[in-house]
């Protein structure tokens, strides 16, 4: 079979507008525009402009400022610190528990907010002193928060989940049931790190001294911390599991709700609504940009045949549909060490989620594959944002060197996690058929 190999040319020259310091979406946007007006001048144009139409024109995506809004107001609430409090107050005389209470506080803000961003550097400010000053390892912190902060990418409210069901036609409820035992099983492979290695250890990451930890009445009343975010969490996703919500009305529930439960603690004012307003509409403007830029790069790909040359490249590897989902990885995975993950999604899974569902997988599964692997992009070098929300948050003391080193134990469980699911699918399938039925 011969290829025409033109379609990977645009590629080549996106590579080298990033290395020029051009911002993604503005890079996709340029290179897409020069390929269509060499190829077809202002058709090439027409063309762009419709895809990037058809994309925007869609009501799933105003799910993403309402629950960036939603995470933004939690977040400047001081929510995150209240939540760590109480799983500070009974983690105390566990080794490693600190670390612990990181990944599990992660992991419920993953669940009321679905901005990484948020979450990094909440327990960036907040986590990672604490442990600090109980002698824990710094790597440890580093990872602990780190991995934490990124379940928001696969717990839903999910902004990256809701982006890949308007791409793909994916269900975005059965993503968000589907990301639910996903983000946990992650969660429990990093706390089970953590506990074995400091048990081994004991030096590690000591426990909290005796006069330092919570008493019984400390504890509960801690517990009220926990209580309203967790009504939070149960009506948004609870409606969206359901069936009583689309993902775009539970996404209004959630902000409402955001602005309400900050109500009942007695922090709302008119500054933080300002600024969280105006911080979500910088943080919408740029993941719009970036999906407008990828809407167009893909119009013109797929228009000189990249799609047709990526299935036939696929479709002509030896060893069946395995080969085909082996590469699929590994295309996602490169990718992430470069790209933005809404990019990655706008660029990657137009045309490798067909190819998959060609091969005879579910499309579902795959696209918490697809979610679990933006997991791994996040924390990988050299270009994972995670890395570089980190360093904004840690000591200046801290070198990008050391945040890259840290990664690299919580890179290897989240491909240990990835394996797991592909090696035994019922575990990301089982809560969305349970919700079919």
């Amino acid at each position: 079979m011969v290829f025409d190999y033109t379609p990977l040319y645009m590629f080549i020259l996106l590579m080298l507008a990033l290395a020029f310091g051009i911002p993604i979406s503005f890079s996709l946007l340029i290179v897409a525009l020069l390929f269509g007006t060499a190829l077809w001048g202002a058709g090439g144009i027409s063309l762009a402009i419709s895809a990037v139409w058809g994309t925007m024109n869609n009501f799933t995506l105003i799910a993403i400022p309402l629950f960036i809004f939603m995470a933004l107001v939690l977040q400047k609430a001081r929510v995150v610190e209240d939540l760590y409090d109480a799983f500070y107050k009974w983690s105390g005389p566990l080794r490693g528990g600190l670390a612990v209470a990181t990944i599990l506080v992660g992991a419920m803000l993953g669940a009321i907010s679905g901005v990484v961003a948020a979450g990094v550097i909440g327990l960036g400010l907040i986590g990672l002193p604490q442990m600090t000053k109980h002698g824990y390892d710094r790597k440890i912190g580093i990872g602990s928060v780190m991995a934490g902060g990124t379940l928001g990418q696969l717990i839903p409210p999910s902004t990256n989940m809701v982006v890949y069901g308007a791409v793909t036609g994916v269900s975005i409820g059965g993503l968000f049931a589907g990301g639910i035992t996903c983000g946990l099983l992650l969660a429990f492979i990093y706390s089970l790190y953590i506990l074995l290695r400091s048990y081994f250890n004991k030096s590690l990451c000591p426990s909290l001294p005796l006069n330092e930890r919570a008493t019984t009445r400390e504890k509960v009343e801690a517990l009220r911390n926990v209580f309203l975010p967790s009504m939070l969490i149960i009506i948004v996703l609870g409606s969206i599991l359901t069936g009583i919500a689309t993902p775009t009305e539970a996404a209004s529930f959630g902000a409402g709700g955001a602005v309400l439960l900050v109500a009942l603690n007695r922090k709302l004012t008119k500054a933080l609504v300002l600024e969280a307003s105006v911080e979500t509409l910088e943080i919408t403007a740029m993941v719009c940009w970036i999906i407008i830029g990828a809407s167009a790069f893909g119009s013109i790909f797929s228009g000189i045949g990249g799609n047709v040359l990526i299935s036939n490249i696929a479709m002509s590897l030896p060893g069946g549909s395995w080969a085909i989902l082996a590469v699929a990885l590994l295309f996602i995975f490169i990718l992430g060490m470069f790209l933005e993950p809404a990019a990655m999604i706008m660029l990657a899974a137009p045309i490798v989620s067909p190819l998959i569902a060609k091969a005879g997988f579910n499309p579902l599964w795959w696209g918490l594959i697809f979610m679990v692997l933006l997991q791994v992009a996040y924390l990988s070098p050299p270009f994972g944002f995670t890395l570089f929300y980190m360093k904004g948050a840690a000591p200046k003391d801290v070198a990008i060197e050391e945040i890259y080193s840290a990664a690299i134990p919580f890179i290897i469980l989240q491909i240990i996690g990835l394996a797991i699911i592909i090696a035994f699918p019922q575990i990301a399938l089982w809560l969305p058929q349970l919700m079919q039925n």
